[in-house]
């Protein structure tokens, strides 16, 4: 029977030779194993580059990761036990180790060969100490994680006998996560792996054994998710714009992302306002519109609103003259609008309501009477002065005091989600602008022209100018219905959504999901845990933005959104999934909030230096693996591991991998492959003569032993 000094001893290999704060050099004794290690009760490669070795201590054992191994010409040794005088002390090959210090293994008190791994290091050891191979319990309570707060298994660890590595999904999603890596590295398969081990597991964990209450949503640019749930969550949401009638029979729905849904800033990117009088004019004309058309307005509440805009509208003219009016039928136009409005409106109002609405009007007319003209074959309006406005003005305050401000109004602003017909948005600005002073009509008419022809693109009309769409409804089907009902997972299909408005779709999407789990807080007192997936993360949150003053752009918008999910998503329940191929295009405030990493091979040095500028010193000798990984392996650390360790994604099926296969040009190219042309089909659906059907377009066949990155 082995004691546990003898056990102890058994694994001895080295001891150390020189400490610092980030590295620890050890000295290899003579008889230690050259490469496979016996003496751990399981055959053990020893010594390899991210193998593990232990400094046992008096608070457990320190766990150190092996990132170099080699030999230095040193005297030789002296051998217990051996009288070596007569040798001629000649240089001797020694190996040796260098070794990060990356935590501290401690002992459960009470269970015998259980162990816990704390992150850092509270004691460093001496010159001297004895260095231990760990035994295979001890290797995977390294790498797997604690059992009370490790939920999900995501893959094995290939340097720990193949031991699952276990991660608490509060820390990997809450914190939000990062996954880069080159292109066929295995990004997209370790996303899908990743949400379907969440699922599968959660559903077996469940306290009633019913579906798990998930949110997944993928923004995917280019189409790739679209099949890899089914076989795991049958209600799998998929929308696509303009899906075909082979897409609405395999349940793909209609995207659509309304325009009314969109913001002033958002509205200002697109139509590329400009800051000093175009956006003030737009911000205006919206407030009209999504004022006007609140349908929880009653009718003196729409009369509120139109009187309200129109004070505005005319105050800035007090104490101008006759001279701030370029044409003078441009007031007197107005209010007579404002009393054809009047007029409609009180035809709904009780008895005592109709009296305060004519009080008003026959003191604006008897203003207008003043100042009209007339003549054979026309007529208009003569200057209007100050008294003359002031009085009109004044008229109208005496009615809106009668009739108070409701609560709805007071919330319903240019920003507000808020149903209006945004064919009227251009003729809504061309009112505001006849109502200005200076050149506002010749500033304005660049800006009304820019939005009607975005009103009159058809490639994007069916997804701004949905009529059925409702909040409550998009809501539901891009984050789900109660418990989850509807599925777990909605996939959003950009990739025939048009470039030039890509990214405020993506921008529009991904604010709106983090407002409503906002107000889901507000209401509720409580987070609803959702995650967001943006792939090609270095397309729409890159470095580059607008500064100061200068046009927003929707690439700016796009930006600014998602950093601001990366930095306040955490407190409303709201987790980012990013996924790159190029993080050093990636905007550094997204980058940094994210605590956890998967990264697969990268070998641009860019890439690699951002990636170690993020991560700490601890991991740096780890990182140097990265431009060999192999396919379907990452090194993961940060917040959801205690130490850096390699990972070995699970291996998709055929059926349930994203579609991003690399193309098949040499089995195209010797007829393994068959690819027919029907251009004409192509060139049809493209000048919009008739949509195309998937019996025209092949698509990829992928051989059974294909590798699935």
């Amino acid at each position: 029977m082995r004691t546990p000094m003898s056990e102890y001893s058994s694994r001895l290999v080295g001891t150390v030779d020189g400490v610092s704060p980030d590295e620890i050099v050890v000295l290899l004794d003579t008889d230690a194993p050259q490469s496979t290690a016996l003496n751990t009760g399981t055959p053990t490669a020893f010594p390899q580059v991210n193998g593990y070795v232990l400094i046992p201590n008096q608070s457990g054992a320190i766990v150190g990761l092996v990132y170099w191994l080699g030999i230095e010409r040193s005297p030789y040794p002296k051998r217990k036990g051996y009288s070596d005088f007569g040798l001629i002390d000649l240089p001797f090959p020694l190996r040796k180790l260098k070794i990060t210090p990356v935590g501290t293994l401690v002992s459960k008190r009470g269970i015998e060969n259980k162990w816990k791994l704390e992150r850092g290091v509270f004691t460093f050891p001496s010159i001297g100490d004895n260095v231990v191979i760990p035994t295979p319990e001890q290797i995977k309570a390294i790498v797997t994680g604690e059992e009370d707060q490790a939920h999900v298994t995501l893959g094995t660890c290939p340097s720990a006998f193949d031991a699952d590595v276990k991660i608490d999904p509060n820390i990997l999603f809450g914190r939000h996560l990062a996954i880069l890596g080159n292109t066929g590295s295995g990004k997209s398969c370790t996303v899908a792996s990743v949400v379907r081990s969440m699922l599968v597991q959660s559903r077996d964990k469940h306290k009633d054994g019913n579906e798990p209450n998930a949110r997944f949503i993928f923004l995917d640019p280019n189409g790739e998710y679209s099949k890899c749930f089914k076989d795991i969550c049958p209600n799998v949401r998929v929308f696509r714009p303009e899906p075909n009638a082979d897409d609405i029979q395999s349940g793909i729905e209609p995207f659509s992302l309304p325009a009314w849904m969109w913001n002033s800033s958002e509205w200002s990117a697109i139509a590329q306002a400009a800051p000093r009088i175009q956006r003030p004019m737009l911000q205006e004309a919206l407030r009209k519109l999504k004022s006007g058309s609140n349908s929880t307005f009653d009718i003196l509440g729409r009369m509120r609103i139109r009187c309200g805009f129109f004070v505005t509208s005319n105050s800035r003219f007090i104490g101008q003259g006759t001279n701030s009016f370029q044409s003078n039928n441009s007031f007197g136009q107005s209010i007579e609008r404002l009393v054809e409005d009047l007029n409609w409106y009180k035809t709904s109002l009780t008895d005592s309501d109709v009296t305060q609405v004519e009080l008003c009007i026959t003191s604006i007319e008897a203003i207008r009477g003043q100042r009209r003209w007339t003549s054979q074959n026309s007529a208009g309006y003569n200057g209007f002065g100050d008294t003359e406005v002031q009085t009109v003005i004044n008229a109208i305050d005496t009615l809106m005091a009668h009739f108070p401000i409701t609560d709805n109004e007071l919330v319903v602003n240019e920003d507000s989600p808020v149903k209006f017909d945004i064919r009227y948005l251009p003729e809504s600005l061309e009112e505001i602008s006849r109502t200005d002073t200076g050149n506002a009509q010749q500033f304005i008419s660049t800006l009304i022209v820019r939005i009607k022809s975005l009103l009159n693109d058809q490639r994007i009309s069916s997804v701004i100018a949905s009529e059925t769409c409702t909040l409550e409804s998009w809501l539901e089907n891009t984050i789900g219905k109660d418990q989850s009902s509807n599925g777990q997972i909605a996939v959003i299909d950009l990739s025939l959504i048009p470039y030039e408005v890509l990214h405020l779709t993506i921008a529009v999407a991904g604010r709106v999901i983090f407002e409503a789990l906002q107000r889901y807080m507000k209401h509720n007192k409580v987070s609803l845990p959702t995650s967001l997936v943006l792939e090609e993360a270095h397309t729409f949150v890159s470095k580059l933005s607008f500064q100061g003053d200068e046009i927003p752009n929707p690439a700016a918008m796009c930006r600014f959104t998602f950093e601001r999910i990366a930095r306040e998503g955490r407190k409303f329940g709201l987790g980012l999934i990013v996924s790159s191929q190029r993080p050093s295009e990636i905007s550094e405030s997204v980058l940094s909030q994210c605590n956890t990493f998967m990264i697969h091979r990268i070998t641009n040095d860019k890439d690699q230096d951002v990636i170690n500028r993020l991560v700490p010193d601890t991991a740096r000798g780890l990182l140097r693996e990265l431009p060999s990984l192999p396919t379907r392996h990452c090194i993961m650390l940060g917040a959801a591991v205690k130490i850096p360790v390699m990972i070995e994604i699970p291996e998709l099926s055929k059926e349930v991998r994203p579609q991003s296969e690399d193309p098949k040009f040499w089995e195209v190219w010797t007829g393994n492959v068959e690819r027919q042309i029907n251009w004409k089909a192509i060139a049809d659906d493209w000048q919009g003569i008739h949509p195309l059907s998937e019996e025209n377009v092949q698509q990829e066949e992928t051989p059974e032993d294909d590798v699935p990155f």
